[in-house]
C-alpha cells in the first residue's frame, strides 16, 4: 500500500494532461490528483497507473481511463451529500473519485469476483460507500431510489427505464450507450415525464453484462 512523493508526481502530471484535454472542473483534478490510482491495479502493472489509458484489471473488466472518470463525473456535477448511485463498481476507481467529492455512494457490481474484493478493499483505503451491492446494474436500486445523480461506467445497449425512474426531478444521469464504441450521453430530468438528452462523443467502455431476472 505504497503512496509515496513518485506517485504523487505522477499524479500531478497525470491531472495536467486531464486539463490540457479540457477538463476543466479543479474538484475533480483535484479528486484524480489525491487517489493512488496505482494501488487500484496489479503491484508490476504500476508504471501503468498514471498513463491516461484504461487497463485489465481481470473477471474481463478493465479500470477506465482517468480521462474517461474526470469526464463522466465533471458531467455529473457532483455536490457533497448527494446521493450518488454508480452502476459498475469495478476495480472501485470510479467509487473512490465520487468518496472524494463528498457523495452518499450507492454502488452496485454484478461480478462477485470484483465486487468480494473491492469492497475490502475500498474500506482498507477509507473510502466507504454508504451501500454496497452484488447485483443487476439494470434494475439498479429502487429500494434506496431516488438519487440524485446516476452514473453508468460500462457500455450499455440501452437506456434502462428503471434508472431514468430512480432520478428526482432535476437530476442527472450519465451513460455510455451503444455497442462499440458507445456515445458518451446525459440525461437530465425535467419532470416526471420529461428529460433533456445532450451528447458527448464516443467513448470505449466493456459492456455492461446481460440484463438477468
Amino acid at each position: 500500500m505504497k503512496d509515496g512523493f513518485r506517485q504523487q508526481g505522477k499524479r500531478n502530471q497525470l491531472v495536467e494532461l486531464l486539463r490540457e484535454k479540457g477538463i476543466i472542473d479543479e474538484k475533480v483534478l483535484s479528486a484524480i490528483g489525491s487517489i493512488p490510482r496505482h494501488l487500484f491495479m496489479d503491484s508490476s502493472f504500476e508504471d501503468h497507473a498514471y498513463q491516461d489509458k484504461a487497463f485489465p484489471i481481470g473477471a474481463g473488466q478493465t479500470i477506465s481511463q482517468p480521462f474517461t472518470v474526470a469526464f463522466q463525473t465533471q458531467l455529473l456535477e457532483v455536490k457533497p451529500d448527494e446521493k450518488i448511485l454508480e452502476i459498475g463498481t469495478g476495480s472501485g476507481y470510479q467509487a473512490a473519485v465520487l468518496c472524494e467529492l463528498g457523495a452518499k455512494l450507492y454502488t452496485i457490481e454484478r461480478q462477485q469476483e470484483l465486487f468480494k474484493k473491492t469492497q475490502k478493499f475500498l474500506d482498507k483505503l477509507g473510502y466507504r460507500p454508504k451501500y454496497m451491492s452484488f447485483g443487476d446494474g439494470y434494475k439498479g436500486l429502487k429500494e434506496y431510489a431516488p438519487f440524485d445523480k446516476i452514473i453508468v461506467t460500462a457500455g450499455a445497449p440501452f437506456v434502462p427505464k428503471s434508472l431514468l425512474s430512480q432520478l428526482i426531478v432535476g437530476g442527472k444521469l450519465v451513460i455510455p450507450v451503444g455497442e462499440n464504441p458507445q456515445i458518451m450521453t446525459l440525461f437530465d430530468r425535467k419532470s416526471q415525464r420529461s428529460f433533456d438528452k445532450q451528447t458527448f462523443g464516443e467513448f470505449r467502455f466493456v459492456p455492461m453484462l446481460e440484463n438477468k431476472s
